[in-house]
């Protein structure tokens, strides 16, 4: 049976601001986001202006920020480290932060201190995928361009992504990273 939903109040947001805080990481406006989409279900259901709520979902989210429960730039780390041990692109982890709403500024500059090469990164994305020299098969051309496609639309360099996938071996590949 399905709970009737009640008016949107600030105690309720923050303990719904702190119960999402406790199961996920997050950034300043994704969790604004997350609190403006329930009081929006709330006041649909309750035939309320969702405007007349917004001073609270600040305040709450400003709490939450003086509490040091909210960093942008700690969640910004985070996710690229974790990112970078996926073998994702520095393209597809910007649109990530940027999709999570990390200041772009932020971002960057936390993209240049990851210390993760573009090549280490799309090496890690090859080795997973078994692509290039980590491949167990031969490959023709065909397959070859299928594999440089796949590293292309993980977001790496088509010069990068040849060089991977034209590598005979594990050995020749890293002795031309050097």
């Amino acid at each position: 049976m399905a709970r009737s939903p009640k008016p949107p109040t600030e105690d309720r947001l923050t303990k719904s601001a702190l119960s999402y805080l406790d199961r996920y990481g997050t950034t300043t406006a994704n969790l604004r986001a997350v609190l403006q989409r329930k009081v929006w279900r709330a006041c649909a259901a309750l035939d309320l202006d969702p405007a007349e709520h917004e001073a609270t979902i600040d305040a709450v989210v400003a709490r939450c920020e003086r509490a040091g429960l909210l960093d942008d730039a700690r969640y910004a780390e985070a996710r690229i480290s974790s990112e970078r041990r996926k073998g994702r692109s520095g393209r597809r982890i910007a649109a990530v932060l940027a999709a999570k709403g990390v200041p772009t500024d932020i971002a960057e500059r936390q993209m240049r201190d990851d210390g993760v090469s573009e090549f280490a990164a799309a090496c890690t994305a090859a080795r997973k995928k078994r692509l290039g020299p980590w491949r167990t098969t031969d490959a023709d051309h065909a397959r070859r361009q299928k594999e440089m496609a796949t590293l292309c639309r993980a977001g790496f360099a088509p010069s990068l992504a040849r060089r991977i996938v034209e590598a005979e071996t594990v050995d020749a590949l890293e002795e031309d990273a050097d």
